[in-house]
């Protein structure tokens, strides 16, 4: 890939094409693009960020799409009739997914390292990659959410970091299958849990990952990834609750906004204090994750762990917007039943009711996961606690929206907690304001949606008014 191509990106802004984009630009392409947030005027910020950085944003109409010489990157859901697309097939400009894209710069790397799982991928790539940044091994990294130790008002959208050394550090997807074109040196498997496909289909994926790497790291606290151990003998395991993995925690010290712990690398004979300022268990066995990942690099424990009392966490991960008339809103990205349920575990430690304002990500996983979804509310939210849903995200196309966020909200409620189904975003917005009082959290959760941020900061800014 070094010649000079020129890449025409079909939504641009998402969270998968952005850090992608930067990084091809970085190695000296041509960028173009388009996307629908662009014409619909949301989160103009991100597209004043990427005009800074000389790529051409076009409507998408087809306008941009001219040439047999533009490669066309846009994702494996994207329908011909979409204009870029059918300009693409009129010039005869060569189509690319954005898995194929991503799947080839990671394969061309000379040391990959991918992670994967159905939760937490985002944030134990920012720790592999603050890691490794902070031991001066000058990683180049794709993630799916920014990173906040590498933002600067230069980079505001830092999800992706251009390196020199050869270590190339990716989030590597399950959910459209393209985890099979990714050919790892260290596989990353934190969790398997039923997300977008069957369990048959994730153990046949997972598993031909970590077959492909030469070293892998495994999970031993959950089922499915503890599984693949017996498979992997060689493996780096790691565990809150297993003391026969090779790395473990102890002295796990929880508090409101960090957590303390000792972590151990049992082959080793080694121990290190660790400092984390993204709360909640399940960042210690991220932790975990990223120090294995980081150890097959050549950084020690002690380096790791002192490089992650600096981490500064990921956006959209339990981040704390502010706290106005002692209420604090939470910005987090849970859209699943494992992410939800992680995040709700974490800010019910401590005193205080939850008012979660969750939009689902789409009619799709509502109506696959509603039982999943509804067991995980009910599970989770304690009896004061009330959720408020708009219905699910919806950007156009073809979709059955038989089930929706009344459906959800009835079933949680027959499981005795409070859900209430309103027509749209503005009316939780009013709701929460209605109901909210000192010493209240408002979780603002969902995914695919970038102005759930605006939201959640618009919110913080009535409750001062």
């Amino acid at each position: 890939m070094t010649e000079m191509n020129r890449y025409f990106f079909c939504g641009i802004g998402g969270s998968g094409m952005l850090p992608l984009a930067l990084i091809l630009l970085d190695q000296g392409h041509i960028i173009e693009g388009s996307d629908r947030s662009l014409d619909q005027g949301r989160t103009q910020a991100k597209f004043d960020y990427l005009l800074s950085k000389g790529i051409r944003l076009y409507p998408q109409d087809g306008s941009g799409v001219t040439s047999p010489e533009q490669v066309v990157v846009a994702s494996a859901a994207v329908e011909d009739t979409v204009p870029d697309i059918a300009a693409a097939l009129r010039v005869g400009a060569k189509r690319m997914s954005r898995a194929d894209m991503l799947s080839a710069l990671f394969n061309a790397a000379p040391f990959a390292i991918g992670v994967a799982g159905t939760s937490g991928k985002s944030t134990v790539t920012g720790m592999i990659a603050w890691i490794l940044h902070h031991a001066g091994k000058s990683p180049t990294v794709m993630n799916g959410a920014v990173m906040k130790n590498f933002r600067t008002p230069e980079a505001l959208f830092s999800s992706s970091l251009v390196g020199t050394s050869g270590v190339f550090v990716s989030e590597v997807d399950e959910s459209d299958g393209s985890i099979a074109a990714y050919n790892p040196r260290v596989a990353v498997l934190m969790n398997i849990a039923l997300d977008h496909k069957t369990m048959d289909e994730l153990r046949a994926l997972f598993g031909g990952f970590a077959a492909r790497a030469q070293d892998v790291v495994l999970n031993l606290d959950n089922v499915e990834t503890a599984r693949l151990a017996a498979d992997f003998p060689a493996a780096i395991t790691y565990s809150l609750d297993n003391p026969a993995a090779q790395l473990t925690a102890s002295e796990i010290a929880p508090a409101p906004t960090s957590i303390t712990c000792s972590v151990h690398d049992r082959k080793a004979g080694t121990s290190a204090t660790l400092r984390l300022a993204t709360p909640g268990r399940h960042n210690v066995s991220n932790a975990l994750a990223a120090i294995a990942a980081a150890m097959t690099c050549g950084v020690t424990l002690e380096g790791a762990a002192a490089a992650l009392g600096e981490f500064s966490g990921i956006a959209r991960r339990f981040d704390i917007v502010g706290t106005e008339n002692g209420v604090t809103v939470i910005d987090d990205f849970g859209h699943n039943p494992d992410k939800i349920a992680a995040t709700l575990r974490t800010v019910n430690q401590f005193p205080g009711r939850v008012l979660v304002m969750f939009q689902p990500h789409g009619f799709g996983p509502i109506k696959k996961m509603r039982r999943e979804f509804a067991e995980c509310f009910a599970e989770n939210l304690k009896a004061e606690d009330i959720l408020l849903m708009p219905e699910p995200a919806y950007f156009g196309g073809t979709v059955d929206r038989s089930v929706g966020s009344a459906d959800l909200a009835a079933d949680i409620r027959a499981r005795g907690r409070n859900a209430e189904a309103l027509g749209d975003r503005a009316a939780c917005g009013a709701r929460l304001l209605e109901l909210a009082k000192p010493g209240d959290r408002i979780l603002v959760m969902g995914a695919r949606d970038d102005t759930l941020t605006v939201f959640a900061q618009e919110l913080l800014a009535k409750l001062n008014g």
